[in-house]
């Protein structure tokens, strides 16, 4: 579980430098300059991508074996 742990804020830290970076850019890869309708379909892509690591993230903690304590009486 602890790598699970370890993923999960991987996830959550690149998806908030993500977030920033596209919120502060003014201009984009191709060389448009960022209108708040371009920055807004980006965060919408960036929001679907990230949905579906979420519902792999949570699937995989789900079927995930849990530790059992055993009692040694």
């Amino acid at each position: 579980m602890k790598l699970w742990w370890i993923t999960s804020l991987f996830w959550l830290v690149l998806f908030a430098a993500t977030a920033i970076f596209i919120g502060v850019r003014k201009i984009d890869g191709s060389g448009l300059e960022q209108t708040s309708e371009l920055r807004m379909v980006a965060f919408i892509v960036l929001g679907v991508v990230f949905t579906f690591i979420l519902l792999f993230q949570l699937l995989f903690l789900y079927f995930a074996p849990k530790n059992k304590i055993v009692s040694t009486q």
